[in-house]
């Protein structure tokens, strides 16, 4: 399974009900699950993003729709990374 860094804007509407979102959050996790996404952490930060989420997918394809779907809902907007671990990056360094 691959590795994405999710970063999260409140929109509007996710802002105006703030206390809610540990719950949907919870909500989150079980309809991306459904789907081949886990959500395995999720922060509520400082700074220039609202929320910050670790999730592994099994390509570029399945977070893509995972993130549709909750941009969908209307609480967040978001910005996804791929993430590499030391040992994927060492194999990536080597091929260069």
């Amino acid at each position: 399974m691959a590795t994405y860094i999710g970063l999260f804007h409140w929109t509007e509407k996710g802002i105006s009900s703030f206390k809610d979102s540990p719950s949907r959050a919870d909500a989150a996790a079980q309809e991306l699950a459904t789907i081949g996404v886990t959500l395995k952490e999720i922060y509520w930060t400082l700074g220039p993003y609202d929320l910050v989420a670790v999730l592994e997918a099994p390509d570029d394809e399945t977070v893509t729709a995972a993130m549709l779907k909750l941009g969908a809902a209307g609480n967040v907007r978001s910005t996804t990374l791929r993430a590499f671990s030391r040992q994927e990056f060492e194999a990536i360094a080597a091929k260069a």
